[in-house]
């Protein structure tokens, strides 16, 4: 998966990013101490040579903030101009109760549950998160039937007077079997307000489930997008994209490889008209181990995919996802924008 056309090697290519990562923090409010969302002030643009470099709001997940207005900011700071939005800070500044469950403990007492690791304390803990999940549950059943789309636009507006546009839609739990219709025609109803093209979900098991997304999308003039994990592979979604042509793709390159897909390129070549965003991010393949790492250092084909949406100009974003554990003496923001440096660099060679 080496690019033979590039006239660089991947350890100059990477060297390289860093001085174009160092610049991107000219583009950060907090260099000229104002507030980044002040209409057009400072707007920042991360459409290289006709593709869009983004990010999902998921990237964040680790920052303490995690409210509509303080997504933004991240985003400013990493001088990205476009996202898919993640459905929690959009919900919340809608309206939406907080969730009091601290998620980060839970899913570690979930995961020495699992394991057969929990103490008779981490076990009193546990049910005690469990209970403040199960009076959450119950307060969010109530805002559903009375939230309202209002805010959205407000949310839109916010974002599109910093510069960021939001191409994509990823609601927090609107979509999932089970629901109403009532709610998922507001998810897919925000994702409209929202500016998005598309909403994604991750792709049903059921296909019957995906013919009633794509004719509820049908209806609601936006399209769904359907993500994937290991489970890819160049036919996967085939049987959602016969169902409605409101069916769209949202790959995973990352982890398009680390499922031992052997053509990545071919397959974006051969589905590119139904790609409607691709996540990206740099994992290694099954002989390798498949871990996440910083980009350049697995074995994705960023730089190849990249300069293939830009050779053959595709019109779908590039949606960096930051998944790889956050080296000692770094931190969230400064890793993204060497994910955006390295893009970049990509995009310009």
């Amino acid at each position: 998966m080496k690019n033979n056309a590039s006239h660089f090697s991947r350890r100059n290519f990477i060297a390289s990013t860093a001085t174009v990562a160092a610049g991107l923090s000219l583009g950060g409010s907090k260099v000229w101490g104002a507030p980044a969302y002040i209409p057009h002030l400072l707007e920042p643009n991360s459409k290289i040579n006709g593709v869009q470099l983004g990010t999902i709001t998921y990237s964040f997940r680790s920052l303490k903030d995690q409210s509509a207005e303080a997504t933004l900011q991240y985003v400013l700071d990493c001088g990205i101009s476009a996202v898919e939005l993640m459905g929690d800070p959009a919900e919340t500044f809608a309206g939406k109760p907080e969730n009091p469950v601290d998620r980060r403990k839970y899913y570690g007492l979930m995961r020495a549950e699992r394991d057969g690791k929990l103490t008779a304390d981490q076990e009193k803990e546990f049910n005690e998160l469990k209970a403040q999940g199960e009076d959450y549950e119950k307060q969010l059943e109530r805002w559903d039937k009375q939230a309202s789309l209002s805010k959205m636009e407000t949310l839109r507006k916010m974002y599109n007077a910093a510069g960021v546009s939001i191409y994509a839609y990823k609601p927090d739990r609107f979509l999932r079997k089970g629901n109403s219709d009532e709610n998922i025609n507001f998810a897919m109803q925000a994702g409209k307000i929202l500016g998005a093209s598309h909403v994604t979900i991750e792709l049903p098991r059921e296909a019957d489930y995906t013919l009633k997304l794509g004719k509820m999308a049908e209806q609601n003039g936006i399209l769904v997008a359907y993500h994937g994990h290991e489970q890819q592979h160049p036919e996967w979604w085939d049987v959602a994209l016969e169902k409605s042509p409101n069916n769209a793709m949202n790959m995973d390159l990352g982890h398009f490889v680390a499922a031992g897909n052997l053509e990545p390129l071919q397959t974006i070549q051969q589905k590119h008209q139904w790609i409607k965003s691709m996540h990206v991010k740099d994992r290694r393949n099954p002989a390798n181990g498949k871990s996440n790492l910083p980009f350049g250092q697995g074995d994705t084909p960023i730089v190849e995919a990249l300069q293939l949406m830009r050779n053959q100009k595709y019109t779908f974003p590039a949606t960096i996802e930051y998944e790889y554990e956050t080296p000692e003496g770094s931190d969230v923001i400064s890793e993204i924008k060497k994910c955006v440096a390295y893009c970049k660099n990509a995009l310009e060679s």
